[in-house]
């Protein structure tokens, strides 16, 4: 039960960030979280540690916690890290995928263009965006999925490079993508060969990076609270 709580705590403060409803170096309390989940202050620290393992919060001693506001560096590794990993997904998959699984792979890549062209558009539905940045999030899972490898599928969830690139296009407000980019890269991993497949994966995880740290570094972040004593001090108290 209490793991079960912890999860619930996990999963629900993960969803808020990614919907952007807790943006970037937003402070986060841990009895509001804990009122508003309604229970008590342990899961909701338990779930803000793994957050912090997953590099979406941020804790310091005396401060506070808030949500982590990504340094250029944060935002460049994270892609060539995300590069690395996708990049022999494809390839594996390229050579390994069966021919059901590269028609479906064309199928989620028509639905994912879609959706992005609907919000390149102007659709600005908070509840579609999170299935826009969902169903993105699962077309690359399932590539993942179809290498019969699944220690590089794990790889993938357990370093967060989906859910970190879904959280900075978020911040970025990254909207327009060419019209076809999903399924070009399907096209080329469904019947081009495997180092066609690895350029082409590649090329797909770097689109954008540069546009992504410009407009993140825009972005004015709120300041770490300041301790009690301090804040104190600082009053004149």
């Amino acid at each position: 039960m209490h793991t079960s709580l912890a999860d619930r705590a996990y999963l629900s403060i993960r969803e808020r960030i990614l919907r952007g409803q807790l943006p970037l170096g937003e402070p986060l309390s841990r009895r509001m979280l804990a009122t508003e989940l309604g229970m008590s202050v342990i899961p909701v620290s338990e779930a803000l540690q793994r957050l912090e393992s997953d590099r979406l919060v941020e804790i310091r001693p005396r401060a506070g916690t808030r949500v982590r506001i990504p340094s250029e560096r944060d935002v460049r590794e994270i892609y060539e890290v995300r590069e690395a990993l996708e990049s022999h997904s494809a390839r594996l998959f390229a050579q390994r995928a069966t021919r059901q699984q590269k028609q479906e792979l064309n199928s989620r890549a028509e639905q994912v263009d879609v959706l992005f062209n609907q919000l390149a558009a102007g659709e600005t539905d908070a509840e579609f965006q999170y299935l826009v940045h969902s169903s993105h999030k699962e077309f690359h899972t399932f590539v993942a999925s179809c290498t019969s490898c699944e220690l590089l599928s794990g790889l993938i969830e357990k370093n967060q490079v989906l859910i970190l690139n879904w959280l900075y296009d978020v911040a970025a407000r990254r909207r327009a993508l060419p019209p076809r980019f999903h399924r070009d890269l399907a096209e080329v991993l469904a019947n081009g060969g495997v180092s066609a497949a690895d350029e082409s994966m590649r090329g797909h995880v770097r689109y954008g990076l540069e546009e992504t740290v410009a407009k993140m570094q825009t972005q004015t972040p709120v300041e770490w609270r300041l301790p009690r004593a301090a804040a104190v001090v600082a009053e004149g108290g």
